[in-house]
């Protein structure tokens, strides 16, 4: 099935700049890893905004030139987080399909391996928040390809899986599309259930009287005073 590209989407040259500038940021992170970190963010079970990703991405650390520079790349990776967004929410109900960001290697070979990484990277950002879907026997296949991809050259052996043809590659890259739809889709009730089921709002401090001193420092009455105000 064919989808109109989302206008939105970064062209090659935005892509290429914001690549260059994350080669400065420590851990030399691609813009396919942060495609795989978005994906985990936006998929898994609690609503996490683009300034918090951002902070968490670029760290204290991280060294931009200019504030132009700053305001840039802040904007673009805004626009690639709303695309992912935007795609996997239209991925629901069949509406669209989201493709993770893959890069060729200089052989020519799409690996997936930084993209695994990076989504991984964004589960383990929220521990334990992920533990139903890795105890749902039925639904924890869906990140098997990123598990798989992810722990590829891994430097415990043990965590490493047995080595990939290309044709089981492209196979596992198909299905790693295929398991971040069905990862967004397994914890779209818990993304909404915060704006369901907040509860009422508890007061945070004691409650004033009408005749006690006003809490705003006038002297007055509270009931002459700020009670007595319009809302």
């Amino acid at each position: 099935m064919n989808f109109d590209a989302d206008p939105m989407t970064l062209t090659d040259a935005e892509c290429d700049w914001v690549n260059g500038v994350l080669a400065r940021a420590p851990g030399t992170r691609s813009l396919e890893w942060v495609d795989g970190y978005f994906c985990a963010l936006i998929a898994g079970p609690e609503l996490v905004s683009l300034a918090e990703a951002a902070q968490e991405l670029l760290g204290d650390d991280t060294v931009l030139e200019s504030q132009d520079e700053a305001r840039t790349l802040l904007s673009l990776l805004a626009r690639h987080w709303n695309v992912i967004a935007t795609q996997l929410e239209a991925s629901l109900d069949g509406r669209s399909v989201y493709l993770p960001l893959l890069y060729e290697d200089e052989a020519g070979v799409t690996r997936g391996n930084d993209w695994a990484q990076g989504f991984l990277h964004g589960v383990q950002a929220r521990p334990g928040s992920w533990d139903a879907l890795f105890d749902d026997d039925n639904e924890a296949g869906a990140l098997l390809p990123m598990m798989i991809l992810g722990h590829e050259h891994d430097a415990d052996p043990e965590l490493r899986p047995p080595p990939l043809t290309t044709e089981k590659r492209e196979d596992v890259l198909v299905h790693m599309a295929a398991g971040l739809a069905r990862a967004y889709r397994y914890f779209e009730p818990a993304r909404r259930q915060p704006l369901s089921a907040a509860g009422p709002v508890r007061r945070g401090a004691p409650k004033v009287g009408r005749n006690d001193p006003c809490p705003c420092g006038s002297g007055r009455k509270f009931k002459h005073c700020c009670a007595a105000a319009p809302p």
